[in-house]
């Protein structure tokens, strides 16, 4: 099995990829590759509603000049994704949700790729806004039907310089607590194959409120 991890901090090796780094140690003692990509100093542009991947419906995103529909395969050939931030002004940072937008719309428009995988979401902070940062990471998750393991505790890490977040004794439980449920949960996703029955994928119901 493997899993694949986003790091949205414009630090490569920041508290954001501390805290990822702690999951995929845990991931690999248990036989599980994880690679981490570093998307937070990449230039990526927002989606610009153009519905074309709603048409083409080719698993690609048409905006050129990036590593998104590189990206979005990674995730189609993992079992486990991880998506880590830092928190901007009580939010994700920016590149991340960049890349986010457009991923989770292509595949979510592709047959719902990442349905069934299993998802999790880390936050770096110095000191507030992580749990909205956090729930802003969830919900890509849930909206993709994808299973999500959980912690001891909101899956937030704190420090300031790189590093710091390692001082964090807490916060460290709490990522070494979530890589174990992940893997926990992607071997009984990995066992029930063929021995319990996946539910049938329902098509997307579109409703608005004007009338």
């Amino acid at each position: 099995m493997k899993v694949v991890a986003f790091n949205g901090s414009p630090n490569k090796e920041g508290n954001t990829y501390h805290a990822i780094k702690i999951m995929a140690d845990e991931l690999e003692k248990e036989g599980i590759e994880t690679e981490i990509i570093h998307v937070g100093n990449k230039a990526i542009r927002g989606c610009m509603a153009c519905n074309q991947c709603v048409k083409n419906k080719n698993e690609k995103c048409v905006l050129p000049g990036d590593e998104v529909n590189e990206w979005i395969q990674k995730m189609k050939e993992a079992e486990g994704i991880i998506l880590g931030s830092p928190v901007h002004y009580s939010s994700m940072g920016a590149t991340m949700k960049a890349f986010l937008d457009r991923a989770f719309y292509v595949t979510s428009v592709n047959n719902g790729m990442l349905r069934h995988k299993v998802g999790t979401a880390v936050v770096a902070v110095r000191r507030s806004g992580g749990v909205a940062a956090f729930d802003q990471l969830n919900n890509y998750i849930n909206y993709s039907e994808m299973l999500m393991p959980t912690s001891n505790y909101w899956n937030v890490i704190h420090g300031t310089r790189p590093g710091e977040a390692l001082q964090d004794q807490e916060g460290v439980q709490i990522m070494r607590i979530l890589a174990k449920n992940m893997v926990w949960l992607l071997k009984l996703v990995e066992n029930g194959k063929g021995a319990v029955k996946e539910p049938e994928r329902e098509n997307k119901v579109y409703t608005n409120f004007i009338r």
